[in-house]
């Protein structure tokens, strides 16, 4: 009899928990929404008549992309990153400006997928499978970088597509953006409430404060709703990712675009695998089209921070976030549809985990180079 109530009491005491969870991930979500309207508001509130020299600032793609990797690489996500750049262009930053930020938004992401790896270095042979599955994702996004920075610095091609693909909400009334706002009355009141408060700052200073909050806030919802997600979905992530080995590289690009979508987290996604390659149940070969799902997954909290927007720049807002698709799907298509360049960042990735097998100062000489040394020169020179 007490093994049955107690059978009974399981169930429901677990209910409890997880509508719990639920309801903090709703709230978290709101949060979101509420931290993005922050940014924009404030950037507003702290360029105001200096908007123009601090454009010709940050004019140099260069140096925004270098932004965009430093900037993920030290908050160590990506969807942090993109949601802030949306927000920013809610407040006025023109999209060719973002579009470099958005790319290194990409590459700043594989930092924590390599750092992962590094847990496998006691066995050299583990290690050196890890790493190359760790890195295959890093090489795969700075090609990506590299092809596309260029062309988008010299036809704008990204900036058109993403363009194209807003035109009918800036071309027909009754799709136009400022007319969806079933969001704004919901965050209107706690962001004018932040912003009364912010006032007590002179001049500009308020609007830099609001920024810097709202910057804060987006870190604390999309950290809390990543760890609230892995609980809740981590499981059918897992089942997703048995279900994709050997399906085929459509499929299991596919796979690790719903995987990312249910953790929220591309981070999450490629570090999934490593201990899988490390341990040689799969190869590099066979995970490289699933991490590449990851790329088109993370796009989804930019997407859903971008609803948060309304007002005149709401078009511009959804534009960055269809700038950072565009970029992922193009880069799938481009390099691994391309059988030369597919196989780059897979020679690329297992000639450096070579290295890194035979001594660990590759591993650092790598991480330093990629994410310290050529962000910082680039960053002083600019």
């Amino acid at each position: 009899m007490s093994i049955q109530s107690d059978a009974l009491q399981g169930p429901q005491s677990a209910n409890p928990k997880r509508a719990m969870q639920w309801a903090t991930l709703i709230g978290m979500l709101y949060l979101l929404l509420v931290s993005v309207s922050m940014i924009g508001s404030g950037f507003k509130w702290a360029v105001g008549e200096q908007a123009k020299e601090l454009f010709e600032f940050a004019s140099n793609p260069v140096a925004g992309l270098m932004i965009g990797i430093v900037g993920t690489a030290l908050i160590q996500s990506s969807s942090t990153v993109t949601a802030i750049i949306v927000g920013l262009v809610a407040g006025g930053l023109p999209v060719a400006m973002a579009i470099p930020m958005v790319m290194g938004a990409n590459i700043g992401t594989t930092v924590t997928n390599t750092l992962v790896s590094l847990g496998h270095a006691r066995c050299k042979d583990e290690f050196r499978r890890a790493f190359a599955c760790a890195t295959v994702h890093d090489f795969f996004n700075l090609f990506a970088v590299a092809i596309f920075l260029p062309l988008e610095m010299m036809t704008g091609f990204l900036a058109k597509i993403s363009a194209w693909l807003v035109s009918p909400l800036m071309q027909a009334d009754n799709l136009s953006l400022k007319g969806l706002n079933f969001i704004k009355p919901l965050t209107k009141p706690v962001v004018s409430g932040a912003k009364s408060v912010f006032e007590i700052f002179p001049g500009s200073f308020g609007g830099v404060a609001l920024v810097l909050f709202g910057i804060l806030l987006v870190v604390v919802s999309i950290t809390v709703m990543g760890k609230l997600m892995k609980k809740l979905m981590v499981g059918k992530a897992r089942e997703v990712l048995n279900g994709a080995i050997g399906r085929g590289p459509i499929h299991s690009i596919a796979s690790g675009t719903l995987v990312t979508i249910l953790v929220q987290s591309s981070s999450t996604t490629t570090s999934l695998v490593v201990p899988l390659v490390g341990t040689n149940v799969l190869s590099v070969r066979q995970v490289y089209p699933f991490t590449l799902g990851a790329n088109i997954g993370t796009c989804i909290t930019a997407l859903l921070a971008a609803t948060a927007v309304t007002g005149g720049n709401a078009v511009f807002a959804l534009q960055i976030a269809l700038v950072h698709l565009s970029f992922n799907v193009l880069g799938i298509l481009v390099i691994f549809g391309t059988p030369f360049l597919r196989e780059l960042p897979l020679k690329a990735a297992e000639l450096l985990a070579d290295y890194a097998a035979k001594t660990k100062l590759a591993v650092v000489a790598y991480l330093t180079a990629v994410f310290v040394v050529l962000p910082g020169l680039v960053l002083s020179v600019s």
